[in-house]
Formats: C-alpha cells, sequence, structure tokens
C-alpha cells in the first residue's frame, strides 16, 4: 500500500488482526521495513501491524533535497490517517526513534505509547553529518555498507550470523543515495534533547551495551527527561532486534501489555 505525502510516496505493509491496537514500526537510515522481519510474527497476532519504508528508502519514492525530522513524522502520520487509526504506538530504531520522539512531542494526541530503540534526541553532529554525506557522494553507498556494518551489530554476532550481515548489506547498497543523503540532513539537523521532556505517553527506552552510534548514556538521557519512561538494556550493539531479537520482542510485548492496562 502507499500514500502520497509531501512530495512523497510512501510505502507500507499492514498485517495483524483488525480492531486491535495500531503499532507502527519506523526503520532506521540506510534500512528498510525488513528491518522487522524477526518481529512481525509475534507482534501482529495482538497488534494491527504497520511497516513502511522511510521516504528516500525501500519502496518509497525519493525525493531530492534535503528531508526534516518533522516531513519524516509528518509521512508517519499520513499512514496514520490513511488507515484510519487514531492513535498508535510507536516503535523506531534510530532514524525511526527520532522520529518517533517528534511524534511524541509535536502529536502527542497520535501517540499512544512510544518504543525509542538504539537512538538518541541528538544523534551524531553536524560535522559528522556532513562526513557521512561526503563519503556517499565521493564513495558511494558500499562505502557506507563498510562502515555502517561493524557499527550495527557486535563482532560476536557477526562472526556467528553472516548471512544475516550479507543480508543487510545488500539492503544499505540497495538505499538510493539521494535517500540516505536526505535523511543524513534530517539527522544532521534535528536536536530534540529539549522537547522531550514534553513527552507525556508510557515511553520504552532500549539500549544496546555495545551501541556505538547511539551509546546506553543517549538512551539513559532520554529516560531521565521523558515523566515515568522504562529502559532496558540488551547485549547488542546497534540494531538491537536484530542481534537480540527475542528480548527486544519480550521486552515490546511485556512494555505494550503493561501500558495498556
Amino acid at each position: 500500500m502507499d500514500v502520497e505525502h509531501s512530495g512523497a510516496r510512501i510505502s507500507y505493509t499492514v498485517a495483524g488482526p483488525s480492531g486491535t491496537p495500531v503499532l507502527l514500526l519506523i526503520n532506521s537510515i540506510g534500512t528498510a521495513r525488513e528491518l522487522w522481519a524477526p518481529q512481525v510474527e509475534a507482534f501482529s497476532r495482538a497488534y494491527r501491524l504497520i511497516r513502511y519504508d522511510a521516504r528516500g528508502h525501500g519502496a518509497s519514492s525519493v525525493p531530492s533535497g534535503d528531508y526534516t525530522i518533522e516531513q519524516l513524522g509528518r509521512d508517519a502520520l499520513a499512514i496514520l490517517d490513511a488507515e484510519r487509526a487514531d492513535t498508535a504506538s510507536v516503535c523506531g530504531i534510530s532514524l525511526g526513534g527520532l522520529t518517533a520522539m517528534w511524534m511524541g512531542v509535536h502529536a502527542p494526541q497520535r501517540v499512544a505509547s512510544l518504543i525509542l530503540a538504539n537512538t538518541a534526541a541528538r544523534i551524531g553532529t553536524v560535522q559528522s553529518w556532513t562526513d557521512r554525506m561526503a563519503l556517499v557522494r565521493e564513495r558511494g553507498m558500499s562505502a557506507v555498507a563498510d562502515l555502517a556494518i561493524p557499527l550495527w551489530f557486535s563482532s560476536g554476532f557477526a562472526q556467528r550470523h553472516p548471512a544475516t550481515l550479507a543480508r543487510f548489506r545488500s539492503m544499505i547498497e540497495a538505499c538510493a543515495p539521494e535517500g540516505y543523503l536526505g535523511c543524513c540532513a534530517a539527522l544532521r539537523d534535528e536536536d530534540l534533547r529539549e522537547a522531550i521532556a514534553d513527552i507525556r505517553c508510557p515511553v520504552l527506552a532500549v539500549a544496546g551495551h555495545a551501541d556505538v552510534p547511539t551509546p546506553v548514556g543517549a538512551l539513559q538521557f532520554i529516560h531521565e527527561r521523558v515523566p515515568g519512561s522504562r529502559m532496558v538494556t540488551l547485549d547488542a550493539a546497534h540494531l538491537s532486534n536484530v542481534e537480540q531479537a527475542e528480548a527486544f520482542t519480550a521486552a515490546v510485548t511485556e512494555f505494550l501489555g503493561s501500558s495498556r492496562s
């Protein structure tokens, strides 16, 4: 399915029984909705599960120019509108987590709860994203894959699961450079460190012990500033939902169940 919004066509998939609460999953930069494959079966049993490709990624269209986190957040809201979902629990990793935070701050009436995984209210620096954008322009997405894969997965996981690494490398290399650059600009320009104190819905922060791009301290920052939030730390690097799939799924399932009750 597709929805048109702000000059982009956003591609999404819906699974699970109608009439159940909506759970919206938002991918990280350089990935697509397939990121969530380990969670689909479990989450779609109890939730109306919506996965989508962020603009510039996967099967979504690739508008030229810089994107913003507001634009990405409003893309997510457009999907909820298309599915006639008044509210949703929103789970995002990295860029997806920052997008989810924007929704919690600026569209609180649409957000039932937030799962903010391997993310930060400010991810990286202006310089780090400027450097990343230069890398894309000079050397292409294969160079991004060389940089990202060792950060996304711990060395132990990488040795045990070479096929998973190959699949995610292919995902990065298939990402349109223009879309990746657009999302780099969104990450370069957004800072929600002050704003997240306004979030009032239930929040679960998920950290990875070995996460370098968004370390444990970044999730601790969110946990300390969002009233009533919870935090769990998994034995994983940046893509904790893949490296620790069962533990991630269990933590999110328990959180969603308790926040609903």
